[in-house]
């Protein structure tokens, strides 16, 4: 409990975190996706960083804190122990995307499943820093304090995962950027939200 500040019932602590979660929650969800590279392994993640944000909710004031912020450490902190305890186990991968339907939301489909699937691929630490910086938007240093780093570590992280999803997207990088429109700079897909 913070020193001074007035006491608060288990009952309203309990629906500020509920409402905080409402609020907030998909937005960890999605870039849990692209912190694991799994839907599935995505959900257990922010299942574990909740719950472990529920033990500490009595001293976060919503108020005056940034609880936002606090998960988002939680989620980057438990993936980065998980990766640790299970190394480099194979995951099993679903069959690609049949992309013979051509509708706007297939290609969106099938764009955010290669990025997804590029993403995976990265070492952690790039695939750490692209999420953070692209899909969250995080500073760089903000992205270093998160990961206990510094904000040229940060810089080499990024530019070394762009380099690397360029060319494992090769083609259909200029094929992405056709269809949505995106600038030459930027990972389609990632930096405009649309990867889920």
């Amino acid at each position: 409990m913070p020193a001074g500040g007035p006491a608060r019932d288990s009952h309203e602590l309990d629906e500020s975190f509920a409402a905080f979660v409402r609020d907030h929650g998909e937005r960890h969800l999605r870039m849990a996706v692209l912190l694991t590279g799994d839907w599935h392994a995505a959900e257990d993640l922010v299942q574990a960083s909740l719950i472990k944000l529920y033990r500490v909710w009595p001293r976060v004031d919503p108020a005056t804190g940034d609880p936002d912020a606090y998960l988002r450490r939680i989620v980057v902190n438990t993936q980065r122990s998980w990766w640790r305890a299970r190394w480099r186990r194979e995951t099993p991968m679903a069959d690609p995307p049949d992309t013979a339907a051509h509708d706007a939301d297939a290609d969106a489909s099938a764009l955010a499943a290669v990025i997804r699937q590029a993403l995976r691929e990265l070492p952690r630490r790039q695939r750490t820093v692209l999420v953070l910086r692209y899909f969250e938007d995080l500073p760089e240093a903000e992205v270093a304090a998160l990961l206990g780093c510094s904000p040229g570590t940060v810089k080499t992280h990024a530019h070394r995962g762009l380099r690397a999803l360029r060319a494992r997207l090769g083609d259909e990088k200029g094929d992405c950027h056709e269809r949505h429109g995106t600038r030459s700079g930027q990972p389609a897909g990632i930096a405009d939200g649309r990867v889920r």
